[in-house]
């Protein structure tokens, strides 16, 4: 399995790899951590832990998810890993032509209009159905009593929330939509200060609801009813026949084989793919050191040629024009490393047939692991709140094309290309992990650093999550956070790259890592130093 020194900590590093044998929650907020591991602690597995810590973070970290969101899970039990998609389609009053007739050349990112239906809260009960063992009331509680009482805010989450205030503030007067945000999520016309106390007793009313009706309130009960009616109200195309209608899928995982290990994504429309695509090309290279110019140059390479393909083909899977056997073929993988030379290069698709949340990983005492993510994609998402409900709606919708020839073309009912993406490790049909990196398009880029660091560099889950990464930003604009070193910086300048030193490392994604010692059953994990996160044990 996994050979690392739990005691080698080559990165400035604000914490260490974590240890426990009962059960390890890792979160990017310490609250929603402590109520998964409560789940444990009475007796409940790492499925339950996971739901009540995702129901937790929509009070506690609202700038990163939402109840109106969506969600994946990849789950492990009984030896074998199972993939929920809870993704949301469009609703089916919602067209291209619709949103060209409101004069809009691509789906905007605020308001109505990029709201799709909205999965997360099947995801918790689907979950919850299927391999829970604690009544499903009982997972919700901590968030019920978070929202309720109040919760001192967190540092980084204070941060996004200002940024979330000023772009809404933008967009105020002509989306009179948002203005239930403003209601819901300020006080006295201000974002919340770090450590300053906020309540959502709102929320915590939605909570309970969803608590005794196991979420279907919110698809085909009062809840959905106050949906529908504010929409039609307000100028969304979300109705009650959309809601009914929504059920979350279970899917088969796709994996890759990485160097003796098989990585395991959710399939499309999930950009999972694209992790995996990395990593099959990366894999006919070898490495010696992680912070050379030769890898960094060769991980951006790979990654920009996985992404052209992705952006080009990913969509909802029965709109897909090639299948990810197809883009993961090894002979389709060597064609495209064969694309990698020394210097920069303008990513472009290819074609097989020719010759960026908040993520969660949880693991009980018995083996049970969950990868779980979900989100409301741009901070608070569309900026749609119902209102006096705490339910903010996701703008996943704005991924979509209004390109009829683009394969990810708006169509009433179709899924869109989703960014969230959690991801698994195992080897030999053993477990080895959960592990996930949030953020927009980071979370493949992360997804390939974490099992390089892990696999290829032999570090531990700590000093794997507090090594400097980089960033393809599109072109050949590559980000590189300030702890790189400015000689591997200069180095990927002469290759070509325009190099950018980030600023602000909330931008590179927020990971988490759970691994599990097949033989003692102890588990390690870390957690990111770039968020507010904490790592609770039993």
């Amino acid at each position: 399995m996994l050979d690392f020194s739990a005691h080698v900590y080559p990165y400035a590093s604000q914490r260490q790899s974590v240890f426990a044998r009962n059960g390890m929650v890792a979160a990017s907020q310490p609250l929603a951590a402590e109520a998964g591991i409560a789940m444990l602690r009475r007796g409940g597995n790492a499925i339950d832990a996971a739901i009540a810590t995702a129901a937790a973070l929509t009070v506690v970290e609202p700038t990163g998810c939402a109840i109106g969101g969506d969600a994946f899970a990849l789950v492990w039990i009984r030896d074998r890993l199972y993939g929920l998609d809870a993704s949301g389609h469009a609703p089916a009053a919602l067209s291209s032509e619709v949103v060209q007739a409101a004069g809009h050349e691509r789906i905007p990112v605020h308001g109505w209009l990029p709201v799709t239906v909205p999965g997360c809260p099947s995801a918790w009960a689907e979950l919850s159905r299927r391999f829970g063992k604690l009544p499903f009331a009982e997972l919700l509680q901590p968030a019920i009593e978070l929202a309720r009482d109040g919760f001192p805010v967190s540092p980084v989450v204070a941060h996004q929330w200002r940024i979330a205030l000023e772009e809404y503030q933008a967009s105020r007067e002509r989306l009179p939509e948002l203005q239930a945000w403003f209601d819901t999520y300020l006080i006295d016309g201000q974002a919340p200060r770090a450590g300053q106390l906020f309540r959502n007793p709102a929320q915590a009313q939605t909570l309970v609801e969803l608590a005794a009706s196991q979420c279907e309130s919110f698809y085909r009960g009062a809840l959905a009813e106050r949906l529908a009616s504010h929409a039609a109200a307000s100028g969304g195309m979300l109705t009650a026949a959309d809601l009914a209608g929504y059920l979350p899928r279970w899917v088969e995982p796709i994996k890759a084989s990485y160097r003796g290990y098989d990585v395991w994504e959710i399939p499309p429309s999930g950009q999972g793919l694209i992790a995996l695509m990395t990593l099959k090309i990366l894999e006919g290279f070898d490495f010696d050191h992680r912070d050379s110019r030769q890898t960094w140059h060769r991980q951006i390479e790979a990654m920009k040629l996985a992404y052209a393909d992705g952006l080009h083909y990913i969509t909802d899977p029965e709109h897909m024009r090639v299948a990810a056997e197809e883009l993961l073929a090894d002979g389709y993988c060597a064609r495209r490393r064969a694309l990698i030379g020394e210097r920069a290069r303008e990513p472009l698709h290819g074609d097989p047939h020719a010759s960026g949340t908040v993520y969660i990983a949880a693991a009980d005492g018995e083996g049970n692991m969950v990868s779980f993510i979900q989100s409301a994609y741009h901070g608070f998402g569309s900026g749609v709140v119902l209102p006096d409900s705490g339910i903010a709606l996701q703008n996943r919708g704005c991924e979509f094309s209004l390109d009829p020839n683009h394969a990810n073309y708006l169509v009433p009912g179709k899924k869109t290309f989703h960014t969230i993406i959690p991801g698994f490790l195992s080897k030999d049909g053993v477990a080895v992990g959960p592990f996930g990196v949030m953020g927009g398009y980071m979370q493949p880029q992360g997804h390939v650093q974490m099992v390089m660091n892990l696999i290829d560099f032999g570090l531990n889950p700590q000093a794997a999550l507090d090594a400097p990464r980089w960033q393809w930003l599109g072109g050949q604009k590559v980000g590189i956070e300030q702890g790189a070193s400015r000689d591997l910086a200069f180095a990927l300048a002469r290759h070509g790259h325009q190099v950018e030193v980030a600023c602000d490392l909330t931008d590179y994604g927020r990971g988490q890592i759970i691994v599990r010692d097949p033989q003692s059953g102890v588990l390690c994990g870390g957690t990111e130093p770039r968020a507010d996160s904490h790592i609770a044990v039993c």
